[in-house]
């Protein structure tokens, strides 16, 4: 018998640019079909196909401008001084979605926490707060007297001074503090923009007394001021689309999901998982940026990519229950162990405890980029396989 030589395989599929109204269903299954066809791969029960979510977005035309930005806020805040607290720190993201709050005339107070944002990207490095004698978890700061202690601050990848960008759209105020209620000390009425930990945040506040209080996924989630909204997560996950234009995150991403899966076995007789697939969840080792801006890694996906893995750590068995073997007998020890599903928590515990959905999007994202690459499909076989499968 043949010995398969490798284990899962990951490939970019190339495809046109997409445009609004294109049939996303369709050209997602033709596009995996033909490079089956020309790239002589097969197509199997248990693979893969990732989508990315700005394709699905696009074609569905869920584009928001400024003004519908400033019209939501106008009609659910109706103060002329409003409270932003917790925004990352992004040109492509929180930037846009400040210009749509400024054009409501508003003035505007930011709380940005310090020494990073909610997602790693940093305002002081960690050698900066070592040196100084700040603590982060009391001590308030207007942006003037941050600057004055720390010096001016630049993003280390964008070199972008974020303060600077910030308070320069509108009539905008920035302090910086870690304590979600030093907000109300300017201002009762409140947007949360943090991403993760939204939720924590509006309890706090809602409890220290803040009169009006929305988070960013309960703007623009109706519909009511334009074309461009989604109902899940609002403004989390927008991104520039261009000068006066934010691309959303993608409405009835399940419910695509479930049409590609059910097309492809139509055309193949093959039951293929797929994901609608946005930033990975993953961290980047040298300024500890953690890649997560995206309010979730798949906002929709079949149900064979729910769960955890069901993985079992073969170093452990190596070096522990068959420690006495080596060569042929120990690689046939192990997939005999592992063929028939061994149970053992030890023998699992160190395996990546996430969710294979989260692990999944992340292997995409990774593959595809974010740049010029042209794969915004994602094909992916042999994930779900095991030593004991061959």
């Amino acid at each position: 018998m043949k010995t398969r030589s490798y284990g899962t395989v990951v490939m970019g599929l190339r495809a046109p640019v997409l445009r609004e109204g294109d049939d996303l269903v369709e050209i997602s299954v033709n596009t995996l079909l033909s490079a089956a066809e020309n790239e002589g791969f097969s197509i199997d029960d248990n693979d893969i196909l990732g989508v990315t979510e700005a394709v699905l977005a696009r074609t569905q035309g869920n584009y928001a401008t400024l003004e519908d930005i400033a019209n939501d806020i106008n009609a659910k805040f109706k103060s002329d001084h409003i409270g932003l607290i917790f925004p990352i720190l992004s040109r492509n993201r929180f930037s846009m979605i400040l210009k749509g709050v400024a054009l409501t005339g508003k003035k505007i107070t930011i709380q940005l926490s310090y020494p990073s944002d909610e997602v790693g990207n940093p305002l002081v490095s960690p050698e900066q707060m070592a040196k100084s004698a700040v603590n982060p978890w009391v001590d308030v700061f207007t942006a003037d007297e941050f600057i004055k202690v720390f010096g001016e601050s630049r993003h280390p990848f964008t070199n972008v001074d974020y303060i600077d960008m910030y308070r320069n759209i509108g009539n905008t105020n920035i302090i910086l503090a870690n304590n979600p209620t030093e907000i109300l000390k300017h201002t009762k009425d409140i947007l949360v923009c943090d991403i993760h930990t939204r939720k924590i945040t509006k309890e706090v506040l809602r409890k220290a007394g803040a009169a009006t209080l929305y988070a960013l996924d309960e703007i623009l989630n109706t519909g009511q001021h334009g074309p461009g909204y989604n109902p899940e997560y609002g403004l989390l996950g927008s991104n520039i689309a261009n000068d006066t234009q934010l691309k959303l995150f993608p409405r009835d991403a399940v419910e695509f999901a479930n049409e590609v899966k059910q097309s492809i076995y139509d055309k193949t007789g093959k039951t293929v998982e797929v994901l609608v697939y946005g930033d990975g969840g993953f961290k980047d080792p040298v300024a500890f940026i953690w890649e997560l801006a995206d309010p979730v890694v798949s906002p929709g996906y079949t149900s064979g990519l729910a769960g955890l893995p069901n993985e079992t750590k073969i170093k452990y068995l190596a070096d522990s229950k068959f420690a006495n073997l080596s060569g042929e007998a120990l690689n046939a020890a192990i997939k005999a162990y592992l063929k028939n599903e061994a149970d053992d928590d030890f023998e699992k515990e160190g395996t990546t405890p996430r969710r294979i959905v989260d692990l999944v999007g992340s292997l995409c994202d990774l593959t595809s980029g974010s740049g010029s690459k042209g794969t915004p499909f994602i094909f992916i076989k042999g994930y779900f396989d095991h030593l004991g499968n061959e």
